[in-house]
């Protein structure tokens, strides 16, 4: 028979794992974690996907004599966001002649470690997930962000296109950002944040609404191995709301660019003579110079091109045009001939950072199954939901303690967030 002390391990277990969890986070207090809480969770009767609708908008009509008679009333068209289940992220330990350690009071020694990679997996993660789904782009793909000033564009960006402001906006940058500021930084500290990451990764100051926060959990990626990176689009888009308002992607039949290029997902495509419109107003955006803002999209999956450098890819934050439409996205409908551009260079490694409406996204958790062993499920403030088992091999004469995440993504709108460079 396996040893057993759970009465001593049960009472520690669940708040050690939870206290040093909560320390380690910062992306995923970022987001939105509350969509799917409660009775809008997970359940075996929706399966690994739940949908949650998206806002309808409509057109304004301008009439010198409110004489509607010629007028069209705008349809109402109701799209869906979906927050698929991922994978498992499990931390587990065994140990034998751990025991007495155990029973000698160093559980938060012992099981820290545990938490910390539990909680940077799942910020990695989720990161990693946001940079192929967000749908915008700010600075030069492949240039660093090295000011203060670098940071505020973004927030005057989501400004410029009408984002609301009923919630945080957030801007996640590197410690290697950060280092690079760090001067100015220091002369506009105005209080001390101490304590868990969260507090520490938060940058006293507001720039263009934005809060700003560092995380190690960003990811890097590498560009496609592409070296002709002007192109043409070599078919009309489908640019209709009903046609893009379940996934918020669309699809782009690209042509002329290198035989057997890669274009990974994460990387930016330019169209030239497109241009981005405000999403409150449907009027163009200007830069600080008056310049119209040219439309960008970010690809969402790896795609090889063919031997004549053609190729099908998906994009987030699709270019939607109708006349008169009440999602326009875009001055003018993308067709087929278009110059568009991947930008960035080829083969480089990137860093970009993160910026982001709080419900741009959002991050749900699975609550899992209790198994038929010493085992809780408990859960965050905000609902991340964490399994904790404890179970033993008597044959082995050994102990194991396991924690079980069981993440779902969901992409809210993309034109609330997206990638920022210098």
């Amino acid at each position: 028979m396996a040893n057993s002390f759970s009465s001593n391990v049960s009472t520690k277990v669940a708040r050690i794992f939870l206290s040093e969890f909560e320390n380690q986070r910062v992306i995923s207090k970022a987001t939105d974690t509350r969509l799917f809480m409660g009775e809008n969770g997970f359940t075996p009767q929706y399966g690994a996907t739940i949908y949650v609708k998206r806002p309808t908008d409509y057109a304004a009509i301008s009439t010198s004599d409110g004489d509607l008679t010629s007028s069209t009333a705008t349809d109402i068209t109701v799209g869906r966001a979906a927050c698929t289940v991922q994978n498992y992220i499990t931390t587990y330990a065994s140990w034998s002649n751990y025991e007495e350690a155990l029973q000698a009071d160093q559980l938060e020694e012992l099981l820290a470690p545990l938490a910390t990679r539990a909680a940077v997996t799942l910020e990695t993660t989720y990161a990693a997930w946001l940079r192929k789904n967000l749908g915008l782009c700010v600075g030069t793909p492949g240039t660093a962000v090295t000011t203060w000033e670098g940071v505020a564009t973004a927030g005057a960006f989501l400004n410029a296109q009408g984002t609301p402001m009923d919630e945080d906006w957030f801007y996640i940058m590197n410690p290697f950002t950060q280092m690079k500021m760090a001067g100015l930084q220091n002369a506009m500290l105005n209080q001390t944040l101490t304590g868990e990451s969260w507090k520490d990764a938060q940058i006293p100051g507001n720039f263009a609404g934005l809060k700003a926060l560092t995380a190690n959990s960003l990811s890097t990626f590498t560009n496609g191995a592409c070296s002709d990176r002007a192109g043409t689009l070599s078919a009309t888009p489908t640019a209709t709301y009903a046609s893009v308002k379940d996934s918020m992607t669309q699809t782009w039949a690209l042509a002329n660019l290198s035989a057997g290029g890669v274009i990974k997902a994460g990387e930016v495509i330019e169209v030239t003579g497109r241009y981005r419109l405000n999403l409150s107003t449907r009027q163009p955006m200007v830069d600080a110079t008056g310049a119209q803002i040219k439309f960008r999209a970010v690809v969402t999956a790896d795609v090889t091109l063919n031997s004549s450098g053609a190729g099908n890819v998906v994009v987030t934050g699709p270019a939607i045009y109708e006349s008169g439409g009440a999602y326009n996205t875009v001055d003018s409908a993308l067709t087929s001939g278009d110059v568009v551009n991947i930008l960035g260079s080829t083969a480089a490694t990137v860093a970009p950072n993160l910026f982001f409406h709080k419900q741009a996204a959002t991050l749900a958790t699975v609550k899992l199954p209790k198994l038929s062993t010493w085992d809780t499920v408990f859960t965050t403030k905000d609902g991340i939901s964490i399994r904790v088992t404890k179970f033993s091999d008597g044959i082995k004469n050994k102990q194991y303690i396991r924690f079980d995440i069981l993440p779902a993504f969901g992409l809210m709108d993309p034109f609330k967030g997206g990638l920022a460079y210098g």
